[in-house]
């Protein structure tokens, strides 16, 4: 891309910034409205959807060419934007499935998984995506641009590919009959054995997860 699309300041649809501000700002629109709750039982294929969209502009700024700032301090952008409503309704919405465990990097050798919630991740992808708004609205486009490619890099993207395989992860279980081992919020403390708490897994999912979702298990 040229410099001077990188710089021009008119709203053409076809510029490289509008198109990634507009996924940018589909997917923090959309998060927002999936976490008031209207569709309860859809909560999880939007969230799949958003997020693979989402990660379509990550893509497109990864591959891109190094993204240089115009100044060489970022301009204060204000106060970061509050994102805890959004996390606790994603919380509610997401019980018992939010917790889920993650390879942080996948090319370092014998890497333990860490425990990590879905409601956690977007709301941080969410700040990152935001602090980069306040840029490209304010004109900063280039500013914008740098932000959403550094942070892709550093947090967002990592972060947002983690949420996408737990989120096919819940569906697939769901759609293939595959019980969890464990859900969040299951009681662990009662005396049942392996094979008996995966059963009560599967009852729980069945119940909490593939009746919300409006989704039938797979025949066996």
């Amino acid at each position: 891309m040229s410099d001077a699309t990188l710089h021009a300041t008119t709203q053409n649809p076809d510029d490289f910034a509008v198109q990634i501000a507009d996924q940018i700002e589909s997917f923090l629109v959309a998060v927002t409205e999936v976490a008031k709750g209207d569709e309860p039982g859809s909560t999880v294929p939007f969230l799949l959807l958003e997020v693979s969209q989402l990660l379509l502009a990550g893509g497109r700024l990864g591959a891109h060419e190094d993204i240089v700032p115009d100044e060489r301090y970022e301009p204060d952008p204000g106060p970061e934007p509050d994102v805890d409503e959004l996390r606790e309704n994603l919380v509610r919405l997401l019980e018992p499935v939010d917790v889920y465990f993650e390879v942080f990097d996948p090319y370092a050798p014998r890497t333990a998984p860490v425990p990590a919630r879905i409601s956690d991740d977007l709301a941080d992808v969410s700040t990152d995506l935001r602090h980069g708004m306040v840029h490209y609205r304010a004109g900063r486009t280039t500013e914008a641009l740098w932000w959403w490619q550094f942070s892709y890099f550093s947090n967002w993207g990592p972060t947002a590919s983690a949420v996408l395989r737990a989120l096919q992860s819940v569906l697939i279980h769901v759609r293939l009959n595959q019980p969890l081992e464990e859900l969040d919020g299951l009681d662990t403390d009662q005396a049942a054995g392996d094979e008996t708490l995966e059963v009560e897994a599967g009852r729980v999912m069945a119940e909490e997860i593939c009746g919300p979702l409006g989704m039938r298990p797979a025949k066996q």
